[in-house]
C-alpha cells in the first residue's frame, strides 16, 4: 500500500510518534520502520519511507512471518486486504498537520 502525506519537519520523530521504531536489515543494510502486533518480532508492519521535497511516500505492508530466501526471493508480505489497509488510515490520519504530531 503507497501513503501520501505532507512532508513533517522530522520524519524520523513523526513516524515514531505513529508507534514505528527504525529498523535495518542485517542481510541487505536496508533502512526502514516496524511496528510489532504482538510479543513475537512476527506478525509486524513494515515500512519504507520516501522523502520527497513537500511530501513522505510511505510503502507499507504486513509480514507475517520471516521471509525465506532460498532460491529467489520469498517474502510473506500483504501489501493490501483489510488489516494493511487499516493500518494505512490510521498512519494517515495521524500524519495529517491537523492531527497534534508536531512536525
Amino acid at each position: 500500500m503507497i501513503i501520501r502525506v505532507p512532508r513533517p519537519a522530522n520524519t524520523s520523530v513523526a513516524i515514531q510518534r505513529c508507534g514505528y521504531a527504525w529498523f535495518r536489515d542485517p542481510r541487505i543494510g536496508g533502512e526502514s520502520y516496524t511496528r510489532r502486533l504482538g510479543s513475537g518480532f512476527y506478525p509486524r508492519f513494515h515500512l519504507y519511507v520516501e522523502e520527497r521535497e513537500e511530501e513522505l511516500v510511505l510503502k507499507l505492508h504486513l509480514d507475517q512471518k520471516q521471509p525465506t530466501y532460498v532460491r529467489g526471493k520469498a517474502h510473506s508480505g500483504e501489501y493490501d486486504g483489510v488489516t494493511v489497509e487499516a493500518e494505512g488510515a490510521r498512519i494517515q490520519n495521524l500524519l495529517q498537520p491537523s492531527a497534534g504530531i508536531p512536525a
